[in-house]
């Protein structure tokens, strides 16, 4: 089977990952929710570790970090108030970085992440990783290209889980991690395979 050219080269827009010093790192959803239960994830800690791994090299670059996390409320999986709901202590924030909350997938959506940006004079690039890659990470990427921002997901640093087909069966987590991360490589942003493959 032959690929078809992308969105992106048809209409012309950079395929060059950015340099990390001159890119913010948004940490999207690297919430103990994934690693148990309901919402465990095949290949949580995979990209969990792939995620701090980027989260060391950024920090050391003085790269600006923003964690995202999804507050369900209390009682879910999502329950920020709980242990359940909180970062991963691996990827924890650091003193001095912002914490946004949102409760819809796309992180731009009716939170403070924008303005952050804005009031940081942050510059377009944005370096995206974290859960799970079908939602919150490619509605995040659409919702940054939208807005005019150039992101870039890293691919080892995200994960997803099995879904039922709506015909039958069920779709497996490696094949929606591969059609999520190429329907962002599509149009709304770059992918790299790992953080080695930022520019420093």
């Amino acid at each position: 089977m032959h690929a078809s050219a992308t969105l992106r080269e048809v209409i012309g827009l950079d395929g060059q990952p950015p340099r990390l010093a001159e890119s913010t790192l948004i940490m999207i959803d690297y919430q103990n929710t994934y690693r148990s239960g309901i919402m465990a994830l095949p290949d949580a800690d995979r990209a969990l570790a792939a995620g701090a791994r980027l989260l060391t090299r950024a920090r050391a670059a003085g790269t600006p970090v923003i964690h995202v996390v999804n507050d369900g409320g209390e009682g879910t999986p999502y329950d920020i108030r709980a242990r359940i709901g909180e970062i991963c202590d691996e990827v924890a924030p650091a003193e001095g970085e912002e914490v946004v909350v949102k409760t819809f997938s796309d992180a731009f959506h009716r939170t403070r992440l924008e303005e952050l940006l804005r009031r940081a004079q942050a510059g377009p690039d944005l370096i995206l990783a974290g859960f799970m890659t079908h939602m919150c990470v490619a509605f995040t990427a659409q919702g940054a290209f939208n807005l005019g921002y150039r992101p870039t997901v890293v691919a080892d640093t995200t994960a997803t889980r099995p879904l039922p087909a709506p015909a039958a069966g069920a779709v497996p987590a490696v094949a929606l991690q591969a059609a999520a991360l190429a329907t962002i490589a599509d149009l709304f942003g770059v992918v790299v395979a790992t953080a080695g493959d930022l520019p420093a």
